[in-house]
């Protein structure tokens, strides 16, 4: 007996070791050339669905679902203050979803309070100009990435619809040359504000410090940032969130309506911040519906073809 149980365990054993291998994601760093500016801040931290100390900045992979990809990328960027990143429920429950609607999905982890600005803005302005680059190897439209963010997630999100030509977001990196303008944003609960009744302080002094000068408040109240050049947004924000205020998604929607840029705003009632994709929360619990028709009505649920 004891001759028939050892090669299945081996067998079993070497089966396993190739389901993990295959299951293992594909994750790409930002900075192969060097991260600009590294600092020695020590190991990254990862546990019960959060990272912080982020030091390598990285895209990590979600395919479309097999039989429908639609050549539309979203990079998603998760929420936490900018001091650390719900992964799970802001990074890979996002990229599991739109996977189901065709969508080819690259979860963000960026730098955050260790570096601070202009680190985090360095960052997803390059993730946009890589898989710009990259388009064709990842079956991608390059005129058809946008770019998701939660919370503080959000304002990063919203930063690079806002700031993608500033220089601040630059590092001398061949890879400048390509553009960073995102195609669309979704913006969930989104930090916007940097000072006033609707600023989230926690994120401000992550993000600018203790004493930030009034041209960096300024510059990241991204509000007023915006242009006509700004992206078309989808903006889903409660009433119930007591964190970080309504007030900053309306006044991201208030800019993009003078500035004559394409957007749609849901402001539902139940939902505290962070609410994710939780059931029970009443009609906020059927955003992913909302996104999805704003995302079909753009075109962006269509196949497009890929870049060769």
């Amino acid at each position: 007996m004891k001759k028939i149980v050892l090669p299945i365990l081996l067998a079993m054993t070497f089966a396993c070791s190739i389901n993990a291998s295959a299951a293992a994601p594909t994750v790409l760093p930002l900075w192969p050339e060097g991260v600009p500016g590294l600092k020695n801040i020590g190991p990254e931290q990862n546990g019960k669905g959060y990272i912080q100390n982020t030091s390598n900045p990285t895209l990590t992979l979600v395919g479309p679902a097999v039989d429908r990809p639609n050549g539309t990328a979203v990079i998603v960027a998760p929420g936490g203050g900018y001091v650390r990143q719900s992964v799970d429920r802001e990074g890979t429950q996002y990229a599991n979803w739109l996977g189901t609607l065709g969508v080819t999905t690259f979860v963000l982890n960026y730098r955050m309070q260790e570096y601070g600005h202009p680190a985090p803005l360095q960052d997803v302005l390059r993730a946009v100009r890589l898989l710009r680059s990259r388009a064709a190897e990842f079956g991608i439209d390059p005129q058809r990435i946008g770019v998701m963010g939660s919370s503080a997630g959000g304002h990063l999100a919203a930063s690079a619809g806002t700031l993608f030509d500033h220089p601040a977001g630059r590092t001398g990196a061949a890879l400048d040359k390509v553009d960073a303008r995102p195609d669309f944003l979704v913006l969930m609960y989104p930090v916007i504000a940097m000072e006033g009744p609707a600023a989230h302080m926690g994120s401000r002094k992550a993000l600018l410090g203790d004493k930030p000068s009034a041209e960096l408040v300024q510059l990241m109240s991204v509000d007023r940032q915006v242009t006509s050049r700004t992206p078309p947004t989808l903006l889903i924000h409660t009433q119930a969130d007591t964190a970080v205020p309504v007030e900053n998604s309306i006044l991201f929607y208030q800019a993009l309506t003078k500035a004559k840029v394409p957007a749609e705003m849901y402001l539902f009632e139940q939902g505290a911040h962070g609410m994710g994709m939780r059931d029970g929360l009443a009609n906020a619990s059927q955003w992913p519906r909302r996104a999805e028709e704003w995302l079909r009505a753009r075109g962006l649920l269509t196949p497009a073809t890929p870049a060769k």
